[in-house]
């Protein structure tokens, strides 16, 4: 394992674990509201007397605690890419034993059965996370891990496996080399997803800083590449991205691109284009 890619998964366990901290804290805070809530002081008619903000605080609290949710899924799914491509695909020389098909049905089921429930809480949070995307867009890298290089493409979640946590994906708009030129369905694991920050919640989004390799959908397509922030962090949050794609040279230099802030996202470790 090369020292870029230790500092690269090192820097995102920090961020993670920050960010579970922030989640910590906003738990807390949340608790004393209910707390607050179920007192005799806190009546439904006292709470709802001029003056009094406990419900629009509460409101505040589970915006920023489902905003801290989705950042770790995004950074969760960055770190299962990055290991991903460091890892081998599997042990060799693994024996497999053949059951009988009727066995065979029954143990999947009864497998699958008790995988979820043996779950722990976080985990299971984070397959409703990933269920909850379901007809939302993503950043989807449609490439096997073996390929010379990764394409990254913008596609539309159709269905979320929770057993084989899998993404069943549509690429609406395919480009003019697709066979048949029609819209083209994947199934791909969570590695493979990166979720985009939200367009109407631009506060919880990522403020990448200058000179920060990213992950960009080039203007005008649906495909994504890789990037140079120019600009640094956003003055405002609803800021867009100034840009410099690799590989997009015109006239002996890098043009400056403009990218919406949703649509900007972490470079995976060991991005191949």
């Amino acid at each position: 394992m090369s020292s870029p890619d230790i500092a690269g998964i090192l820097d995102n366990s920090k961020e993670l674990d920050q960010l579970r901290k922030e989640q910590e804290e906003v738990l807390i805070e949340i608790n004393k509201m209910h707390k607050k809530l179920q007192t005799t002081n806190a009546a439904p008619e006292v709470v709802e007397k001029p003056g009094d903000s406990s419900l629009s605080k509460l409101k505040v609290l589970y915006t920023r605690a489902k905003e801290l949710s989705e950042s770790e899924v995004s950074i969760s799914n960055l770190l299962v890419s990055q290991l991903d491509a460091l890892l081998p695909p599997g042990p060799p020389g693994q024996p497999r034993r053949r059951i009988g098909k009727g066995n065979e049905q029954k143990k999947k089921r009864l497998k699958s059965d008790s995988d979820i429930s043996r779950l722990s809480p976080s985990m299971r949070n984070q397959l409703e996370i990933y269920a909850s995307l379901k007809g939302e867009q993503v950043a989807a890298r449609v490439t096997p891990h073996d390929a010379d290089k990764d394409e990254w493409f913008v596609v539309k979640v159709m269905h979320f496996d929770k057993e084989s946590k899998e993404f069943e994906v549509l690429d609406e708009e395919p480009g003019d080399d697709e066979e048949g030129g029609g819209q083209r369905k994947y199934r791909l694991p969570v590695a493979n997803i990166i979720p985009f920050p939200k367009r109407n919640d631009p506060a919880g989004a990522p403020d990448f800083p200058h000179g920060r390799q990213v992950l960009a959908v080039y203007p005008g397509t649906t495909a994504l590449y890789k990037a140079t922030v120019v600009n640094g962090h956003r003055k405002r949050k609803t800021d867009d991205y100034l840009l410099e794609f690799d590989d997009d040279e015109e006239d002996g230099s890098l043009p400056q691109r403009i990218v919406p802030f949703h649509k900007v996202v972490p470079l995976p470790d060991g991005h191949r284009q």
